[in-house]
């Protein structure tokens, strides 16, 4: 027993040394609870897969408050080496001439090669530029799925929609059988920006932002966008539609207590959701809209991305490509799909869960891959626009407006879309 004791000390002395000796990397982010533990046990997997690099992860609060903090630090010199960007921040962050070094740079820089096409086709592209370079590595990818209450399909006697219409025609049958037929959280990326992504409509000008930030605005007036919130506007009024508010739990709460036939929300949402929903679940793609002609496309990825901040020493850009390098191997890829429900983002790692019997024991884990890895339109794989968090902003406000009957479908869109283009204009003039 004391021979044991004794060689596990010194095996931790060891590796203590080893650390000490390491290259010291930080790495900002904005999770908390389960998933802040499970970024720890990746960081401790690197720092004990190698010797020459110790990462050091650090919770800045939420999304928000992580590019907030991110933004401050590098205009004071003190950037960490490795930050997390959420998907409507992108622009903010890619826009900061000289804040970063693409994620593809510093890894070819750094002697790891880099394939494009390892990556599952509606990861892709978010978080690259117009050329496909990519500038961000992504990292917790999500995508909007529909969860179902079996419970409630069977006591009504009906099957899940593949398309609104469909949720119509099943919508009365399970109100009468005392459900909420549809609930769904974050609007914003639900049913505006993921409207135009799964049913192929043009978002915004420019290629959706891609090609320049000036001149681009915000298409939130489309006839198909308009055509579809009065269907939801319609859906609400009839009782169909539980909008409970425009925090995210507000709306998964309902289906988690077997109140709700079908909730909109995160392919990332599995892993909680089994522990806390009270009746059997499935899963399944998020409708489209069957009176647009080119719908049933993959939708945007949700979730964020990790970005290498410039300014540092080699050494330390070494250690980053080192970890972006680990990040994406197919081993750390398919233990954080199945350890969190975000998706695996490449190919071989989706592979491997199919290998280990994954998708066998949870299905609906499946779903989110499935449908990014649909066919992609012309405009479902991403956007590119400033001060977006902000216009995500009007658009919760104006949505809280159109559900408790202060305005209409136009008018709620059209300030969506003059706000919008408003805030466009001010960020293309920061972007010279």
């Amino acid at each position: 027993m004391k021979t044991t004791f004794a060689m596990a000390a010194a095996l931790s002395l060891a590796a203590q040394a080893a650390l000490a000796d390491a290259t010291p990397i930080t790495w900002w982010h904005g999770m908390g609870g389960a998933n802040e533990q499970v970024i720890n046990q990746i960081a401790e997997k690197f720092n004990a897969a190698q010797q020459s690099c110790a990462i050091t992860p650090v919770s800045k609060g939420t999304y928000e408050e992580a590019l907030a903090s991110g933004i401050a630090a590098f205009r004071s010199g003190e950037q960490p080496n490795v930050i997390q960007i959420f998907d409507a921040g992108a622009a903010t962050i890619i826009n900061a001439k000289g804040a970063t070094i693409a994620a593809e740079d510093i890894l070819t820089q750094n002697g790891h090669s880099f394939d494009r096409d390892a990556f599952i086709p509606g990861v892709r592209w978010f978080y690259a530029d117009a050329s496909g370079k990519f500038i961000g590595m992504p990292f917790n990818s999500s995508a909007p799925i529909m969860y179902v209450n079996d419970e409630a399909l069977a006591k009504a006697g009906v099957t899940a929609p593949k398309t609104w219409a469909e949720f119509e025609e099943v919508a009365p049958k399970l109100k009468e059988a005392g459900y909420i037929p549809l609930t769904a959280s974050q609007l914003t990326w639900m049913f505006f920006e993921n409207f135009f992504s799964r049913n192929n409509v043009q978002m915004a000008t420019n290629t959706n932002g891609y090609d320049s930030f000036d001149g681009t605005e915000l298409r939130a007036t489309a006839p198909e966008m308009i055509a579809f919130w009065a269907r939801v506007k319609d859906w609400h009024d009839k009782g169909w539609l539980g909008f409970y508010g425009a925090g995210w739990s507000d709306n998964q709460k309902p289906f988690e207590e077997g109140k709700v036939a079908f909730w909109i929300g995160s392919s990332g949402s599995f892993g909680g959701l089994s522990k806390t929903a009270t009746m059997p679940f499935s899963a399944d793609f998020m409708p489209y809209d069957e009176t647009v002609a080119d719908g049933n496309k993959s939708s945007f990825i949700g979730g964020a991305a990790l970005f290498a901040f410039s300014g540092k020493p080699e050494a330390e850009n070494k250690c980053t490509a080192d970890f972006f390098s680990f990040l994406t191997s197919t081993e750390i890829q398919a233990f954080y799909h199945q350890a969190t429900g975000y998706v695996a983002i490449t190919t071989a790692a989706y592979e491997k869960s199919k290998a280990d019997g994954w998708y066998d024991q949870h299905p609906q884990a499946e779903v989110g891959i499935k449908q990014l890895m649909l066919p992609q339109g012309e405009w479902s794989k991403g956007y590119r626009l400033g001060f977006y968090p902000q216009i995500r902003v009007i658009e919760e406000r104006e949505f809280n407006k159109l559900f408790s009957g202060e305005t209409t479908v136009e008018d709620a869109f059209k300030a969506i879309e003059t706000e919008g283009n408003e805030l466009l204009a001010r960020f293309a003039k920061t972007s010279g």
